[in-house]
């Protein structure tokens, strides 16, 4: 058992360091790493897509194979990033998820207004959006009045609730320990919670 878990160790460290270095590839203007990137990023980008579409209504036309597949295309067409490790681009690939989402849903919502408003939990990041595609749109909206005040913290929520980032991804995407993370996620979802309860 104990093997096995230093050789899952080992292999997620090799993983992270292959990662990291097709991006240091990419930053230095090779074309090819994007391709060679996918494989590599596919099943956690899937993962983060899964997270965030079980948050959806249930008959959301958008799948998250569907999800994953623009949010690559999208991430394949920035220039001028700096990828720093593989937490910077899960972080990224968190807001071309939540972009993607929010132009889908503003177009569902646009046939649906007068939708009952959103209900934000304390406890957790669990916004039911059922039949209320407002509800993400509501979110999205209430992130940028966010970044206006603190835009780490909107950073932070994004991570979290688009992304499904954990506390340590997080910290090592914008830089910051995890007892500040941590600090920043009370802060940001209270802020929300007041927010979105007015």
């Amino acid at each position: 058992m104990c093997g096995k878990t230093r050789i899952k160790v080992y292999m997620s460290e090799t993983q992270t360091s292959e990662i990291t270095q097709i991006l240091q590839d990419w930053n230095n203007g090779d074309e090819t790493a994007k391709e060679h990137l996918l494989p590599f990023v596919y099943d956690e980008l899937k993962r983060q897509a899964r997270f965030l579409m079980s948050k959806e209504r249930a008959n959301h036309t958008l799948q998250p194979t569907a999800l994953v597949h623009e949010a690559f295309m999208k991430l394949s067409e920035q220039s001028g990033i700096d990828w720093k490790n593989r937490s910077h681009f899960y972080g990224f690939a968190s807001r071309m998820m939540r972009q993607i989402l929010v132009d889908h849903a503003r177009l569902h919502a646009a046939a649906k207004r007068g939708s009952r408003p959103i209900h934000f939990s304390l406890d957790d990041v669990q916004v039911p959006i059922e039949e209320r595609a407002d509800s993400i749109v509501v979110l999205n909206e209430a992130l940028e009045r966010l970044e206006e005040f603190d835009a780490q913290q909107a950073k932070l929520v994004e991570m979290k609730f688009f992304g499904g980032l954990n506390n340590q991804e997080i910290a090592e995407a914008l830089d910051i320990s995890e007892r500040t993370v941590g600090r920043e996620w009370q802060a940001a979802r209270l802020w929300l919670y007041r927010e979105l309860n007015q």
